[in-house]
């Protein structure tokens, strides 16, 4: 069965581009041009995969995000951007938004990162269904890291018995990291192992996801002990496992 994708711009030749591409690689897709009309189509139809522009009339994107992540509809979302501002994208992020792209873009860019991103949650979900119940319950699946938790299939993180709420994008790059202690990660391998692909020019998503994450799990963000940067190259987990 052919994947859903739901288009949401309120610009007709974006709307026409995608869907032409989208439509060649065998997606069935569904446009909308409001924000609200997004919001009651999401919630009441199933889609594998939402493209979200940020400027949208009625509601913008930023918002629908809001809302349906709030309900609970966890379909992985591109945010596109043609402001190009780091506030955007950085709240786009916080939102629980998976990836973004600032207009003007290339069809085929963008349909690698649909590609990528759903690979990666197939794979979530092909995961969690043979986990059983004891087996996320096994010691064996907890990371420590001074006073912070990491358990692995439940994908939760407690820091001083208190629970952290990640995005399944900042637990994904908090897990590669614990699993490569004292190793110097390029921002470049980290687009490629934690979102599927690598594009240069965006390594700046990875900058966005380690500064969240600093927020949630260090003492002092500003000073941090777990995750240090190397300046001119990437990042590195200090500390015992």
């Amino acid at each position: 069965m052919a994947k859903r994708i739901l288009i949401v711009d309120d610009e007709p030749h974006i709307l026409t581009l995608v869907s032409y591409h989208l439509s060649k690689e065998g997606y069935e897709v569904t446009t909308v041009e409001d924000g609200r009309s997004a919001l009651t189509i999401a919630r009441k139809e199933l889609f594998d995969f939402i493209v979200l522009d940020i400027m949208l009339p009625q509601l913008d994107g930023i918002e629908v995000c809001k809302r349906l992540r709030k309900s609970g509809i966890e379909t992985p979302i591109l945010m596109l951007s043609a402001k190009g501002e780091e506030f955007d994208k950085v709240l786009a992020l916080e939102l629980g938004a998976d990836d973004y792209m600032t207009k003007p873009f290339s069809p085929r860019e963008l349909i690698a990162r649909i590609k990528a991103i759903l690979r990666r949650t197939e794979k979530e979900e092909s995961s969690a269904q043979e986990t059983s119940p004891t087996e996320s319950e096994d010691p064996d699946t907890q990371i420590r890291v001074a006073d912070v938790v990491v358990f692995v299939e439940r994908h939760q993180v407690y820091k001083k018995d208190q629970e952290i709420n990640l995005t399944p994008k900042e637990f994904e790059l908090l897990l590669y990291l614990l699993k490569h202690p004292r190793m110097t990660l390029t921002r470049e391998r980290l687009l490629d192992r934690v979102w599927g692909y690598d594009f240069g020019q965006e390594t700046r998503l990875v900058d966005v996801h380690i500064g969240k994450i600093r927020e949630k799990i260090e003492d002092n963000p500003k000073t941090p002990q777990i995750i240090k940067t190397v300046r001119g190259y990437g990042y590195k987990f200090e500390g015992d496992v």
